[in-house]
């Protein structure tokens, strides 16, 4: 017994050895037969674990908030003809500066984004000098669209102006009235307070404490004193009305009693909307809406004091201004950062659309007189924005400085048709050439045959052929058991069964796990 454990212990080692190179063996070859296997599946099997689109991924035409347009031929403007492109050119030139100067910056998110740089760049090599070749720079490089809002046929404008204003640098019992810098304590969302100039629209908050956030002071509560004596004035005003009118313009020009002129702009607001005192006149039935203008609403706020101070109150919003370093000769500066042309710059809505593209506005306007109807063909350039000018087909008509334009600019609440001149590299049409067609619908006859259904959402849904037999049968045997001859049920046409709708293909992701030793 002493002699056969060895013997048997060896044999149970060569077994153990033996089994183990079998599964070697076994091992190795489904390794080697595992890619052959894999490429003969992927020869023959016609199932792929990507689906492709039905479509390519294209660029879509032109996209617009909103608003719906159509391409137009230059030839289709009354008016473009006899423009004067030259005046035009220089407007849109001078948006070009910063347009051009602009580099690696991410492409807009509307829907002109950054197309502008081409023909802005081009523009700043050439100092035209004749009106022809102003007009043929424009229709080298543009497209006319007729814009307008979705499901009307035409725009709306409104006018602006700079007000002049008399004024002091301190206050005495005739100027009483402070304009306000921007409070430190003012904070806008998403806007650094160092910028000059914070958006004119969103949330607007004051820091109390170190933490705490609230809504800023609205109107009454800075008429009635809320940030005075903290050294924000930057001057002195005669009358509420005029400080009014030179938030509403979003500038103003201050003239002192020794001559020298102080310029002011719009720099920050205090978070609540516009509301237009106007509105609020028409609505009551004061003056008639054919009849409004801002001298109306002058005239009548001198007449009623009282009030015209409840009337301001009704508009919550304050702006605050801030000094800007221009000689008289030198225009207001709009929010793109050019000085504006009277007559030939607009204020358009900057959440649709991009500074310096030009537009095309045509209609009649009271230009020289209230009954007037002026024709107005005109080519305007997007350099400014305003809180109430909303809309792809909005714009407010900047008509330059002093009691004229204020007189001309206050009675415009008018319909005009709107043509924007966009960049040739967006052309819809060329884009919406290359769009592909969707797939013809099915005949009446083939979408009777083989009705489409949704087998999760008509689980309910019974199959026409067994329910015709059913139905059949169950009239026949209630017939033979009354004993009266049952009515012939007709021969129904055989209808085929609804073709369920492919279930969601589902794949499994496996995660490549690496095994590092």
């Amino acid at each position: 017994m002493a002699l056969e454990a060895p013997t048997d212990r060896l044999r149970l080692t060569q077994l153990t050895a033996a089994c183990c190179a079998i599964a070697l063996l076994c091992s190795t070859a489904a390794l080697e037969a595992r890619p052959r296997h894999a490429a003969k599946a992927t020869r023959h099997s016609p199932v792929q674990h990507t689906r492709h689109l039905p479509y390519p991924r294209l660029e879509f035409p032109l996209q617009i908030s909103g608003s719906q347009y159509e391409p137009l031929a230059w030839t289709d403007m009354p008016g473009w003809r006899d423009d004067d492109h030259l005046a035009g050119y220089k407007a849109f030139r001078a948006s070009c500066r910063p347009i051009a100067a602009e580099h690696g910056l991410p492409a807009e998110s509307k829907a002109l984004g950054t197309s502008l740089r081409d023909p802005c760049r081009i523009a700043k090599g050439l100092e035209l000098t004749d009106e022809a070749k102003a007009k043929a720079f424009f229709e080298e490089h543009f497209l006319p669209l007729r814009i307008s809002r979705l499901g009307e046929g035409e725009g709306f404008v409104t006018g602006y102006y700079e007000p002049v204003l008399d004024g002091s640098r301190t206050q005495t019992d005739v100027y009483n009235v402070p304009v306000y810098r921007r409070p430190s304590n003012l904070f806008v969302r998403g806007a650094k307070q160092s910028s000059n100039g914070l958006p004119n629209k969103g949330q607007v908050f004051r820091k109390i404490g170190r933490r705490k956030l609230v809504p800023y002071y609205d109107r009454a509560e800075i008429e009635d004193g809320a940030i005075a004596g903290r050294g924000l004035e930057i001057c002195w005003l005669k009358e509420q009305t005029d400080l009014l009118f030179a938030q509403i313009q979003g500038s103003a020009r201050v003239r002192f009693e020794d001559g020298s002129t102080l310029r002011i702009n719009y720099d920050a607001h205090n978070g609540y909307p516009y509301t237009p005192v106007g509105r609020i006149l028409i609505d009551r039935g004061i003056i008639p809406k054919e009849q409004m203008s801002m001298q109306k609403i002058r005239d009548w706020m001198a007449q009623n004091p009282d009030g015209a101070k409840e009337l301001r109150r009704q508009n919550r919003s304050y702006v605050f201004f801030r000094e800007v370093q221009l000689s008289d000769k030198d225009e207001a500066v709009g929010a793109q950062g050019v000085p504006l042309t009277p007559g030939r710059s607009i204020a358009v809505d900057k959440a649709l659309h991009v500074y310096g593209t030009p537009f095309f506005i045509e209609g009649e306007l009271p230009i020289d007189s209230e009954q007037s109807k002026t024709p107005f063909r005109r080519l305007m350039i997007a350099q400014d924005t305003g809180s109430a000018i909303v809309g792809p087909a909005r714009a407010d008509l900047y008509f330059g400085a002093g009691a004229d334009a204020g007189r001309v600019s206050g009675r415009l609440r008018h319909n005009m048709r709107f043509v924007m001149l966009v960049p040739r590299s967006l052309d819809p049409v060329a884009r919406g050439r290359r769009m592909p067609v969707p797939d013809e619908r099915p005949s009446e006859k083939i979408a009777k045959l083989f009705p489409q259904v949704d087998p999760q959402k008509d689980k309910s849904a019974a199959k026409p052929a067994d329910t015709i037999g059913a139905s059949g049968a169950k009239d026949a045997a209630r017939a033979g058991e009354t004993g009266k001859t049952a009515t012939p049920v007709a021969q129904a046409a055989p209808i085929a069964k609804p073709v369920p709708l492919p279930e969601p293909r589902r794949h499994r992701h496996f995660r490549h796990r690496r095994h590092y030793r």
